[in-house]
């Protein structure tokens, strides 16, 4: 006994058990589309895939079927998509992937990248994170402090940047978010004469091949050179007859990276402190590749900033001194030197910063002595009623 015919709407035709519609995409490739559906030759599933038919017909005319949205309505389809919008986690990955940067700075961004925002976003599309979805996760945060939630912010921001610039969204949403004022530690530099003297204890207690970290660190003094530049410092980057040195590479985490911190190689000029420092290193250097060579001869360079920083504390303990960390040896320096009247882009180019950085750094100690010459011509000049009034009566009517 046979069943009254169904009537198909267009476009919805039988393939084998299954039903397949048919539709035009103009400007995909190829234009022409057919799609099997996975429903029964029932009235409910025809009426399902003609529902289905509607649904790609309209998108397609408001210019708003994408390949994300077509994977999404034919998850099974057999067509070659074109660019599909990843994830933020997934997107995130590629983005630190990407990164030119040493281990450590990487192993940081994975780190606020993982404690902050891969719980909240990393299954979101990265188009659709919206302001109002990054600030709920923000206000769920307890942050140990205002420098890592404007880091992490910042880390954020770099993303979605990158995702704009990469045409996989259309705008930052951390843009609007505050990233609140984290106030800067301020440098604290060892003075002048307490690195002196912390240079010749070194020089009076190691003997031997030890003797190469009392070099090290009269160059640390008298460089500026960050820890890192310095235990990457090759012999043939030294010009001793021009008094200057290249900085090039780093050491991090016990590897040599042919690139420094801000990107760019820089020369720094030699004082008379720093070449009696280099010339010592090298003159206790059998041939090696770099500068400072492991004491143990295990390697070619020292692999860890732990290994010169013993030295420095029995020194500083000898000495009663307050301990400070190795990095204040470049602060000791960009202080010395702005003290003795150099110019704060001078110190800027010595150190690989800006000038910007260089005066937000280290204000508290650029050319104090010349601010009162400064504030002192307002005694001297006197004020502008006091110059009118004494001002002759014809001067005034001219």
């Amino acid at each position: 006994m046979g069943g009254k015919p169904v009537e198909m709407p267009a476009g919805v035709e039988f393939v084998g058990r299954k039903l397949r519609i048919r539709f035009s995409w103009k400007g995909a490739t190829p234009p022409r589309r057919c799609e099997t559906l996975p429903l029964p030759k029932t009235p409910k599933g025809i009426a399902t895939a003609a529902s289905l038919l509607d649904q790609v017909k309209q998108l397609i005319q408001l210019g708003m079927l994408t390949d994300d949205k077509y994977l999404e309505l034919f998850p099974n389809t057999s067509y070659q998509l074109g660019k599909l919008t990843p994830t933020f986690g997934e997107y995130a990955q590629t983005w630190l992937d990407s990164r030119e940067i040493v281990q450590n700075t990487r192993d940081n961004y994975k780190r606020v990248l993982n404690t902050y925002w891969m719980g909240g976003l990393a299954t979101t599309m990265i188009d659709e994170v919206t302001a109002l979805q990054v600030r709920k996760v923000v206000n769920q945060i307890s942050w140990p402090s205002s420098t890592d939630r404007k880091f992490a912010l910042n880390t954020l921001s770099g993303i979605f940047k990158a995702a704009v610039a990469d045409e996989l969204a259309t705008r930052n949403p951390v843009a609007a978010i505050p990233r609140g004022k984290a106030q800067a530690k301020e440098p604290d530099p060892y003075p002048q004469d307490e690195a002196d003297q912390i240079i010749a204890k070194l020089h009076a207690t190691l003997a031997g091949k030890l003797r190469v970290y009392a070099h090290y660190y009269e160059a640390a003094f008298y460089t500026g050179l960050r820890p890192c530049e310095l235990l990457a410092l090759r012999p043939e980057e030294i010009d001793i007859e021009r008094k200057r040195l290249r900085v090039c590479r780093v050491m991090v985490q016990g590897e040599i990276h042919e690139r420094v911190k801000n990107k760019y190689a820089r020369t720094v000029l030699l004082n008379d402190r720093a070449i009696k420092a280099l010339e010592g290193a090298l003159a206790m250097n059998s041939k090696g590749r770099y500068v400072f060579e492991p004491v143990d001869g295990r390697g070619e360079y020292i692999a860890s900033e732990n290994t010169p920083k013993r030295y420095l504390v029995a020194a500083v303990e000898l000495l009663g001194f307050k301990w400070r960390k190795q990095y204040a040896t470049r602060h000791t320096y960009a202080t010395m030197c702005l003290m003795a009247g150099m110019t704060p882009a001078f110190v800027a180019k010595q150190l690989g910063h800006s000038v910007q950085v260089l005066l937000t750094t280290y204000a508290r100690w650029i050319d104090s002595e010349a601010d009162f010459m400064e504030l002192n011509k307002l005694n001297t000049g006197g004020t502008g009623t006091e110059l009118v009034q004494s001002a002759p009566a014809e001067q005034l009517t001219s």
